[in-house]
């Protein structure tokens, strides 16, 4: 069997106000080729986004970050490398998981006021890496773990995601 790839993710996407940080757990293969967030053709991020952030989810990637940017939001990854095979979740390799700096990052962000979960996986990968330090560095933060967008959460469909990911819409700028 081949050995798995050490994938390296993306740099972090925000705004000069960011109200809330997006983080998923590590980029799929179509997003790092493309150095796109969520840029698989199946994900249902951006149009759930574009639903809650009143913009068209087909303009083009960076009117789309320039619309959460005024929204508020910014993006980035628990974690910031890591080996799999493919791009599932769980075809990660935890022992090989390296996560962002994101301590640092917050730091830096003083208008933050939500991390935001795509999904489990990545609501695990902070709680192993990160949780404790952040939890005690910015105690008024606030955390949610949302269904993921990918499309190999089949068990949500678009309208039940959007139903839950409205509970973004507090911390969103009109």
């Amino acid at each position: 069997m081949n050995p798995s790839p050490l994938l390296r993710g993306m740099g972090p996407q925000l705004p000069a106000q960011c109200r809330v940080l997006v983080l998923g757990s590590m980029p799929g293969a179509q997003s790092l080729a493309e150095q796109q967030y969520y840029a698989h053709p199946r994900n249902r991020f951006w149009p759930v986004m574009g639903a809650l952030c009143g913009f068209d989810a087909g303009l083009p990637y960076r009117q789309r970050v320039t619309e959460l940017h005024a929204a508020g939001v910014g993006l980035w990854d628990v974690i910031g490398q890591c080996e799999r095979q493919g791009s599932l979740d769980t075809a990660i390799i935890p022992a090989s998981e390296v996560a962002n700096p994101l301590p640092s990052l917050l730091a830096s962000q003083p208008s933050l006021r939500l991390l935001a979960f795509n999904g489990n996986k990545a609501a695990q990968a902070f709680r192993r890496h990160l949780a404790e330090r952040v939890v005690i560095d910015h105690p008024a933060l606030q955390y949610l773990t949302l269904p993921s967008t990918s499309p190999a959460n089949a068990s949500f469909s678009q309208t039940r995601l959007l139903q839950a990911w409205q509970a973004l819409a507090p911390y969103l700028r009109p």
